[in-house]
């Protein structure tokens, strides 16, 4: 049976260009050298090399094994090395998930942009998915890590929580609607707007949060007639169908038509979250302690 080392004496020889030259670098007997040659056609069946006492050279049959033979040692050594750096938590890709409301900022961008270039062995896929479905994705192993808006109302004993940054809200109006002449209102003089975000019973997330927010205000948000979430729900405020109260960072996606006002009330705010498995491999483990020391704080958003 041909061995790995047998190739890597093949191929040393040939690069090498004699037997005597080979077998100073191998640190081998020539002897030694010449017989695993020999074992090695012999199992094979077929001459590669044709030789004297001064040099050898390549048969047509040794010149395609010798190719073949360095790709597969080079091959070899490179998912060495790339598990190596996996081991370390140096290589691999990162499945990212975001919600809709967490906007891929400036801000955020800047921090994926220094860590790609901080672990030059990862590579990221990022997808947007709702902050309450992001823990079942995570926790089953479909994501490495997610950024939500809590709450989230469902637990996982494996998930961990981490608080990236307190965001502002602010208020999203038409500037077609009466409202856009404004520059700052309270919470409770929304009371008879229509939201185009409505809160689900089972789901968290700011549209919970809003919800939360408008009753400590002695009122729960009106339904729009047309609902939509996050990205899209402001191509129906800029249609002038609806308000919202969404976070600061909306303002870099929004269409001309939006204009946004100011919530004076110091509970307007909102926390973005990271969830990651306790158990994260290496690599995940390592580019989230990274992601966490690099973020900035909710006032540079």
């Amino acid at each position: 049976m041909i061995s790995l080392r047998q190739l890597k004496y093949f191929v040393e020889i040939v690069d090498a260009g004699n037997y005597t030259r080979a077998a100073e670098r191998l640190y081998i007997a020539q002897s030694a050298l010449s017989r695993q040659m020999k074992e090695l056609e012999s199992d094979m069946q077929v001459c590669l090399l044709q030789r004297d006492s001064r040099h050898i050279e390549l048969t047509q049959a040794g010149q395609l094994f010798y190719e073949r033979s360095k790709r597969i040692l080079e091959d070899l050594e490179d998912a060495i090395v790339q598990t190596h750096q996996v081991g370390k938590g140096e290589q691999g890709r990162i499945r990212v998930l975001h919600s809709s409301s967490v906007t891929l900022s400036s801000a955020i961008g800047a921090v994926f942009n220094t860590l790609l270039l901080r672990f030059p062995g990862v590579s990221l896929d990022l997808s947007m998915a709702p902050s309450e479905h992001q823990a079942p994705d995570v926790d089953e192993g479909r994501a490495d890590f997610g950024l939500v808006r809590l709450p989230i109302l469902r637990k996982f004993p494996n998930i961990q929580v981490k608080k990236v940054f307190d965001e502002k809200l602010v208020v999203a109006v038409s500037r077609q609607h009466p409202l856009a002449q404004k520059s700052e209102i309270e919470i409770a003089g929304l009371r008879d707007e229509h939201f185009v975000s409505f809160p689900h019973k089972d789901r968290g997330g700011l549209s919970y949060l809003v919800a939360e927010l408008c009753m400590r205000h002695g009122f729960f948000p009106k339904a729009a007639r047309a609902t939509s979430r996050k990205s899209s729900q402001l191509n129906l405020i800029e249609a002038n169908m609806g308000i919202a109260i969404v976070p600061q960072c909306m303002r870099e996606v929004a269409p001309a038509g939006v204009h946004f006002l100011r919530l004076p009330e110091p509970d307007a705010h909102s926390v973005v979250a990271l969830i990651y498995r306790r158990d994260a491999p290496a690599m995940t483990a390592n580019f989230i302690e990274a992601f966490l020391q690099l973020m900035p704080d909710a006032e540079k958003f």
